[in-house]
């Protein structure tokens, strides 16, 4: 177990006198930040000119943060080579959709199959590796900043050449290429892999290929960022990892195979605390271990001008609070001290750059007092979680190529639909390649590819040793190729569940209406299958108007010694949670997101989210580990506020 939360924010000295560096720590130690995240843009500083490297003043940093207390994430500045180095090797810079070269202007000028810019890298990694790995305050490495394909990637010949070799090593042959995409439809057949163009935006582009070139772009990105890891592996290193974006376009599992901590930035508004509470359910897995939230929004967004809007008043309380109360071990803010000038110029922060503090810095400051109180609660205890809910890589890259769904978005689809109706649950997010055996209830909507990675297999066994699958709609509808399949609407769903899929409709239509088979109206939305059971299989809902009745849209099937239950259509919190069937943590209100942590002790971590008052019933007696009162039965959850729980023994 960890014996520490670390809180902090992104820190650039390189941008200032290094006598700023003694006040700064003074402002640090004022408002309790413990950590500082620096070096992830700071190459030109670090090689001001080619193969002559400069570390002393970064060192000197370090050293001066922890004398005083505070430790370092350091950060390889891969993101963003030097000015000399992108005009002396301009194969360096990504080609944009339109063909015309980057030019440097900002970040992200970098093409991830430059056999140059890989070098490069190599270069600058290793020579950060060799005069910082074991120097005392860096506590980890973060490798480049926010990698994704910027603007669906790179667009040049090598690129080109790289992406054809893919599909030549994934297919073999064009006849295999030209069936699984469908390519004989308008005949666009290829003749030889070398006629293979990019997706380019100003085409009508076939999923097929988006979904291909898209997923080749991240393999570059994730070969990109073993090869720093390795090195840095390879120099003792320790906690290394990738800060990576809110979206999982770019596989987190895979991404982070190779790494030692999951990095997570996000900047959603005041109003969208609560889709974090996801995001974190889902970074608690992909390690299984405490993440690290590298950069989140401290006050307002910005760029030439600030934006996103002011968070009220204890909001950002709340944001600081809430990663840690859902398993990480660090929370990061954007930024320490404001750009005195710059691309960011407008983008807020704990202290502007006259060094002056807002409002905010008080709530990271009152947040940060109350994780060492709660420190031995918070790192010697646990979130175990029965319930299981699939989001997946596949399904995000699948649907952002073929929505089916017009206007549908998955992933709030996901947040909104689903994981919402589990705010007083500890619920675990998962992708495919996640072990099942821990959980007693997997919920599975919008999977559409459930063949890959072994799954179809594993949840199967699964089932039959007393797993109940809740699966659909939209689950199972195509392959990793963005083809329907052709022998049924699913690749093995029908089969599993024991239906016949009579109809589906991938059209919002308030026409259909459905009815529980014991009792009551059964809420349904978005899209409708309707299915005939087979011998052996129940209805649990059925359509009562519409085309459809009284065919049934909710059935369940016995395998084994556990149990399939099909949905067609989304249904309503409440309905989702009754087919769930198990207990919440407690009873509260909806703007109360409670976690349950066990271990050591034991207890329950609330956090209000939408700035108004709130309560949850507790079953026992319980001392606020925050305020040291006991509290039993219905307690009062004020206003962005949080409520650390350790339950009493009796």
């Amino acid at each position: 177990m960890n014996h520490k939360i670390y809180l902090g924010a992104a820190y650039y000295p390189e941008l200032w006198e290094e006598s700023e560096i003694e006040k700064d720590i003074v402002r640090c130690k004022q408002t309790g930040v413990n950590c500082l995240r620096i070096g992830e843009f700071a190459w030109g500083k670090m090689e001001p000119k080619e193969g002559e490297y400069d570390f002393a003043w970064i060192l000197r940093a370090v050293e001066k943060l922890y004398e005083k207390g505070i430790v370092t994430v350091m950060c390889t500045p891969t993101c963003t080579p030097p000015r000399w180095m992108l005009n002396k090797y301009p194969e360096m810079r990504r080609i944009m959709p339109d063909l015309i070269q980057s030019d440097v202007s900002s970040r992200c000028h970098i093409c991830k199959s430059s056999p140059i810019a890989r070098e490069k890298n190599k270069q600058i990694v290793t020579q950060m590796a060799k005069a910082l790995s074991g120097v005392k305050g860096i506590i980890g490495w973060q490798i480049d900043n926010e990698l994704f394909p910027y603007g669906e990637g790179c667009f040049c010949e090598n690129c080109k050449k790289g992406f054809r070799s893919y599909l030549k090593e994934k297919f073999g042959t064009t006849e295999k290429l030209n069936k699984a995409w469908g390519m004989a439809r308008w005949s666009l057949s290829y003749d030889t892999f070398e006629e293979v163009e990019p997706p380019y935006p100003a085409q009508w582009r076939h999923p097929s290929l988006r979904k291909a070139w898209h997923d080749y772009q991240c393999g570059l990105i994730k070969s990109f960022t073993d090869e720093q890891a390795e090195i840095l592996h390879n120099y003792g290193c320790e906690n290394v990892g990738t800060d990576m974006m809110a979206q999982d376009s770019l596989d987190y599992y895979a991404m982070n195979e190779k790494l030692d901590v999951v990095q997570y930035n996000h900047y959603d508004t005041a109003e969208r605390i609560y889709t974090n509470a996801f995001a974190y359910d889902f970074l608690r897995c992909v390690k299984d271990k405490p993440y690290w939230v590298t950069e989140t929004q401290v006050g307002w967004n910005g760029s030439e001008f600030a934006e996103s809007g002011y968070r009220p008043e204890g909001a950002c309380y709340a944001n600081t609070w809430l990663p840690v109360a859902k398993g990480a071990e660090m929370n990061l803010y954007w930024l320490f001290r404001a750009h005195p000038n710059g691309h960011e110029i407008g983008h807020g922060a704990l202290f502007s750059a006259a060094g002056r503090s807002y409002r905010v810095s008080e709530e990271v400051q009152r947040a940060g007092e109350e994780f060492k109180k709660c420190e031995d609660f918070l790192t010697q205890t646990k979130i175990t979680s029965k319930i299981a809910l699939h989001y997946s890589n596949t399904a995000t890259n699948a649907f952002a190529a073929a929505p089916l769904l017009k206007n549908l978005d998955y992933r709030e689809t996901i947040i909104q639909k689903y994981h919402a109706a589990f705010r007083h649950y500890n619920v675990d997010v998962i992708d495919t390649p996640h072990g099942l055996e821990h959980y007693e209830v997997i919920v599975s909507p919008f999977l559409a590819c459930a063949d890959e990675n072994g799954f179809k297999e594993r949840v199967t066994e699964w089932v039959k040793a007393g797993g109940t699958w809740i699966v659909g709609p939209m689950s199972d509808i195509m392959d990793g190729n963005v083809k329907k399949y052709t022998l049924a609407p699913y690749s093995f769903l029908e089969e599993l569940a024991g239906v016949y899929t009579k109809y589906q409709k991938p059209v919002a239509n308030e026409v259909f209406k459905a009815q529980w088979t014991n009792d009551g109206e059964c809420g349904i939305s978005t899209c409708y299958d309707a299915y005939e059971c087979n011998e052996g299989t129940e209805s649990l809902a059925r359509y009562v108007a519409g085309e459809f009745a009284p065919l049934s849209v909710i059935t369940e099937r016995k395998v084994g010694k556990g149990k399939v239950i099909l949905v067609g259509s989304v249904l309503t919190h409440g309905d989702i949670l009754r087919i769930v069937n198990r207990a919440p943590i407690a009873e509260a209100s909806q703007n109360v997101i409670l976690t349950e942590r066990t271990g050591k002790e034991n207890g329950i971590i609330c956090v209000e989210v939408e700035n108004k008052n709130g309560y949850v019933m507790l079953d026992g007696e319980y001392t606020d580990l925050v305020t040291g009162k006991i509290h039993s039965g219905k307690t009062n959850v004020p206003p962005y506020g949080v409520r650390v729980f350790k339950r009493n023994k009796s």
